[in-house]
């Protein structure tokens, strides 16, 4: 009697065991979404880590979402860039899905105050402003235009405005003209027949008789 007690005692612990082993071990599809906390702006690509699963790593959407199948009882850590790290154990529940919202407090930085001083050579902000109001910013568009438009103003804008397309172009058109003139300039005045200070020379020379005066030394 007391050998069949002592059994069944066994069985039951045994079952009592495997009961507990398999709540523990109970997996959960383990999805929610991660907002800044106290809004509803969504905190992006967040790092999910699972601890207590050899720190598998997920990461959450554009939108915040994240689902990834975990167990009952790991301790999930969150973080991500400006944001202090969230770290959440998954609790028992009777469903085999569990969904939550994960709030990240921002991590803001409080920088001193820095004060910009009167600017000079006014001794305080308000007479700055005065003098401000009082400036004549106006003036007559065709003034402007003119001025905008001045050979110097326009001599100061052509060192500093690259030219366009159609400038080089004009410009090296142009420059090919004035090289084919001389060129052929140049060939005239190497051809004594198409030169007229040849001709002209020679005028002189027959008018003059030295042709003839050549041929009497002879």
């Amino acid at each position: 009697m007391n050998l069949l007690l002592k059994y069944i005692a066994l069985v039951v612990l045994l079952f009592s065991g495997m009961n507990t082993f398999a709540q523990e071990k109970k997996l959960v599809q383990f999805s929610g979404f991660i907002l800044a906390e106290g809004t509803e702006i969504a905190v992006p690509y967040v790092t999910v880590k699972n601890i207590s699963y050899g720190n598998e790593t997920y990461a959450a959407n554009h939108e915040g979402y994240f689902t990834f199948v975990a167990h009952v009882g790991d301790e999930i850590q969150f973080t991500s860039i400006g944001y202090r790290s969230v770290k959440l154990t998954i609790p028992n529940v009777s469903d085999d899905r569990y969904t939550t919202r994960i709030e990240m407090t921002p991590t803001v930085e409080e920088l001193p105050v820095v004060t910009i001083g009167p600017p000079l050579p006014w001794a305080s902000i308000e007479e700055f402003n005065r003098e401000f109001l009082a400036l004549n910013v106006g003036g007559d568009d065709v003034l402007t235009a003119k001025r905008n438009l001045s050979p110097q103003a326009l001599a100061a804008l052509s060192k500093i405005v690259p030219r366009s397309a159609g400038e080089i172009q004009a410009y090296n058109t142009i420059q090919r003209h004035i090289n084919m003139s001389n060129k052929a300039i140049n060939q005239n005045m190497a051809n004594p027949l198409l030169n007229p200070f040849a001709w002209g020379q020679l005028i002189n020379q027959i008018k003059r008789g030295d042709f003839s005066r050549e041929r009497l030394k002879y």
